[in-house]
């Protein structure tokens, strides 16, 4: 499904994004695994990963919230002198308030992370993608909060919805280009993030899904690796929910 291709993925140390590490490179892509931070035990899973599946892993760490550090991310990626195959824009975070409790600081710094420094980066990758005479694909992790709201997620889910915003333009100027840029939006998925959510607002929201039941990391990844395959080369500028059909 992904043999050959060269992704880069932010985020990759949990949840979804380390799911999606794992997924990827137990389909034969080569990753960029993208992180805040070193520890020891993702060295030891990259490590691991590469091993086990005949691909190269590679950490590389920086904080969202420093460009200096995004800019030197982006020089390590040209380093390794691969052509850039996708982009998945993983990390992210969360700041939950009833909308008069909402701070400033914390709608900037939620805005920072999830969104101004995803388009910068994505800046960058793409420049790298125009090296690159194959196809590409850009995808962002949206959120269904970002389409249908939620209360207390104010920050979240207008960072998210501007995701989806400039993911619409960005397909429209860079399709002509060879790179296609869609958005998931996934629902009530078994992260640590919803870890904190008190149980009987995951159950209001699963109460009302087709399904009834969470989602797993490892049904987003799949997604996302269909999104960035040669299996969805006709697709662009779109959101796809992964939410079990939360109405």
């Amino acid at each position: 499904m992904l043999a050959g291709k060269n992704i880069v993925v932010t985020g990759a140390i949990q949840g979804i994004g380390r799911a999606t590490l794992d997924y990827f490179a137990q389909n034969h892509a080569n990753v960029w695994a993208c992180a805040l931070q070193p520890s020891d035990e993702f060295e030891a899973h990259c490590q691991q990963l590469a091993r086990e599946n005949g691909v190269w892993v590679r950490p590389v760490y920086f904080n969202l919230l420093d460009q200096e550090q995004i800019k030197a991310a982006v020089k390590e990626i040209m380093k390794d002198r691969q052509p850039v195959d996708g982009l998945v824009n993983i990390a992210g975070m969360t700041k939950d308030a009833i909308f008069h409790m909402v701070s400033m600081d914390d709608l900037h710094r939620v805005f920072e992370v999830n969104f101004f420094s995803q388009i910068y980066f994505t800046q960058s990758i793409t420049k790298l993608m125009l090296r690159n005479p194959n196809k590409s694909s850009v995808v962002f992790v949206s959120s269904i909060t970002a389409i249908d709201g939620n209360v207390g997620q104010l920050s979240y889910g207008a960072s998210k919805a501007a995701l989806i915003g400039a993911m619409k333009t960005l397909s429209k100027e860079l399709a002509s280009k060879g790179i296609r840029v869609n958005c998931i939006a996934p629902g009530v998925i078994d992260t640590d993030m919803n870890k904190i959510v008190p149980q009987e607002v995951l159950d209001e929201k699963l109460n009302i899904s087709d399904l009834k039941r969470i989602g797993k990391p490892e049904e987003v990844a799949s997604t996302l690796a269909f999104l960035v395959s040669d299996l969805s080369t006709h697709i662009t500028g779109q959101v796809l929910r992964i939410d079990g059909g939360i109405k």
